[in-house]
């Protein structure tokens, strides 16, 4: 088996071209695709066949350069790497697995619906199924909003460790966006902690004012929060009472639905 340490097998002329530091940053990322906790700098160096010393120097550059997390010397890709080309979500196959089920949904509920990861502090869009517009700022796929303030925010970060946690949200002041934001830490990690208790959130009006989303994570064979999916709504056409008691028995069945197609893939 050829590993990143080999020499590429090419003409002279083409060797002049192969810029091999590319090949080996490329076997760096493409070693972290793997499902679960991350990789440690030796599970990569064993993958790649690279010395410890020359992995460590990539994994650095990519986490410096926002394409890799690192949590307890475990690394795993960012959703950045959306822009190289997508390979986040070739990787995880989300988007096409998801859109049929999104468009289900919105049939059902006649409300909006999307999809998200986390990135950083940041939810990015990936996956989306409108039905009317009911917000000043047009969602597109690779928008951004603040995760603290989402629905599909909040059950990403609450599946987050600890640490990882309290550096996200602990790192700057939170920004008040509507009179509704929760912006106090403590009050938001006891929230953080009731969304992991019961596996989904509700946010009212605390991204925009009229704005009402309840969320779901979408998660892999090993627990792991992969994504989250969201209805959203107006709080003049929807109660909190209606959210809860109508559309989380409608989000939670997509969301297994979307996880049985992930797991289907994954073994198929």
């Amino acid at each position: 088996m050829t590993t990143a340490g080999d020499e590429p097998s090419s003409s002279p002329s083409e060797a002049r071209h192969f810029v091999q530091s590319l090949q080996r940053g490329l076997a760096v990322i493409l070693a972290l695709n793997m499902p679960g906790r991350g990789q440690t700098l030796s599970d990569v160096a064993r993958d790649t066949g690279l010395p410890r010393a020359a992995v460590r120097r990539f994994l650095l550059t990519l986490e410096e350069l926002g394409y890799v997390r690192a949590v307890d010397r475990r690394f795993s890709l960012t959703p950045r790497v959306l822009e190289l080309g997508y390979a986040y979500l070739s990787s995880l196959s989300l988007p096409e697995i998801a859109q049929p089920h999104l468009r289900d949904l919105v049939g059902r509920v006649n409300e909006s619906c999307s999809m998200s990861v986390l990135d950083g502090s940041d939810v990015v869009y990936v996956a989306r199924e409108p039905t009317r517009r009911i917000m000043t700022v047009a969602i597109s796929i690779g928008t951004r909003f603040p995760a603290f303030a989402t629905s599909m925010g909040r059950v990403l970060l609450a599946d987050l460790a600890d640490g990882e946690l309290k550096s996200l949200i602990g790192a700057a002041p939170l920004p008040r966006l509507t009179s509704h934001t929760l912006t106090d830490v403590p009050r938001l990690e006891r929230e953080l902690a009731r969304v992991r208790r019961q596996g989904w959130a509700l946010v009212d009006q605390e991204l925009e004012d009229g704005l009402r989303s309840i969320a779901a994570p979408v998660r892999d064979g090993t627990g792991r929060a992969l994504a989250a999916v969201n209805i959203s709504t107006h709080a003049s056409r929807t109660t909190l009472e209606e959210l809860r008691g109508e559309l989380l028995p409608e989000l939670l069945e997509a969301v297994e639905a979307i996880e049985r197609d992930l797991a289907g893939r994954r073994t198929g």
